[in-house]
Order: structure tokens, then C-alpha cells, then sequence
């Protein structure tokens, strides 16, 4: 398999996995990225896609306000997309130990999609 079908399997297994995708675009409608966001337990985690070689996985607590663009995280990968993604998928359900705790339950959050654009995830 070439770099993008290992990327697009991996897609696939996060999709079955419970994530949710949003294509945030630029005024001119064009992609800018790929995002990702399955809430669990008390954490969210969340992937961005911007090529095949510039990818960014976090976990975060489950109470994060603004998930790309949170304050503080438990877990972090960057780099090619087929490594992230392999990491992101290797990730336990939960890490009791190191997730950040949630200080209450989450039941969704807001992707911001563009400049004045924002979408609600609901939490599964």
C-alpha cells in the first residue's frame, strides 16, 4: 500500500471507531483540512489533516471548550499522516493515568469550520 491508502484505511478504522469528520474550507470553498473529533469516557480525542505529511493527533480532557485549539492535552503525535493515524489507532480507550480529568461530563463540542463558521459534535 502507497502512503495515501495506508492514510485512507487508517481513516476508515478511526470512522468505525466512532469519529466524526467535518472538511473545515477557505473562503473560496477549497478543503484546508481533515478533522476528527470522538469524544469518550472523560476525553476527547482529535486528529487534523492537512496533507498526507503534516498531521496533528491529540487527546484532551472531555471538558476542552475549543478542541482545536485547547490549552492543554494529555497526548500529542505530528508528523506523516500514516504514522499519526497508527499511533492515534494504537492509543488505549482510556488513559485514566494521564488524561486530564473532566471537570463534568461532555456531551459534545464545537468544530470551528471556518472564520465564521461552527459546527456542534455531539458527543456518542
Amino acid at each position: 500500500m502507497n502512503a495515501a491508502e495506508v492514510t485512507e484505511d487508517r481513516l476508515r478504522q478511526l470512522i468505525e471507531r466512532g469519529f466524526k469528520f467535518v472538511h473545515p474550507r477557505d473562503e473560496s470553498g477549497d478543503i484546508t483540512a481533515i478533522v476528527g473529533v470522538r469524544p469518550h469516557d472523560n476525553v476527547i480525542d482529535v486528529v487534523q489533516l492537512r496533507t498526507e505529511d503534516d498531521a496533528v493527533a491529540l487527546r484532551l480532557a472531555g471538558d476542552t471548550k475549543d478542541v482545536l485549539a485547547p490549552e492543554k492535552h494529555s497526548w500529542r503525535s505530528a508528523g506523516p499522516a500514516p504514522r499519526v493515524l497508527d499511533e492515534l489507532l494504537n492509543l488505549p480507550d482510556v488513559i485514566a493515568e494521564t488524561a486530564v480529568p473532566a471537570q463534568s461530563t461532555s456531551n459534545g463540542c464545537w468544530i470551528h469550520t471556518d472564520k465564521n463558521r461552527a459546527k456542534w459534535v455531539p458527543a456518542s
